[in-house]
């Protein structure tokens, strides 16, 4: 197959799968139809569970690490928990944590 013609149908498949999946929700939900009491369960659960996921992928390396990754990675998760308790910002949270222990990272 030409290589090119072969690049040119891989970005057309990629391209199809993105915008089928960013479409599929609002066809099944969308309109007069109401999104299901177990996806708005998910929905309101799901941030807490990704900064869980996020906050064990980052302390799974601690035990062996040096004192200073040990400091920053515990300046970073005291930040996120704080800052989603106080601002109940998913995004915030992930952002200013990952923020502060890049810096902390570099200066310590």
């Amino acid at each position: 197959m030409n290589p090119d013609l072969y690049i040119l149908l891989a970005i057309l498949v990629c391209s199809l799968c993105t915008i089928l999946v960013r479409v599929i929700p609002f066809i099944l939900f969308g309109g007069k139809h109401g999104m299901p009491g177990i996806l708005r369960r998910v929905a309101t659960r799901l941030p807490a569970a990704i900064i869980a996921v996020l906050v064990i992928y980052c302390v799974k390396n601690v035990p062996g690490a040096p004192a200073n990754e040990v400091i920053a990675a515990a300046a970073a998760i005291l930040m996120v928990v704080g800052l989603h308790l106080w601002r109940k910002n998913t995004l915030l949270s992930i952002a200013g944590g990952t923020v502060l222990y890049m810096i902390l990272l570099r200066v310590l």
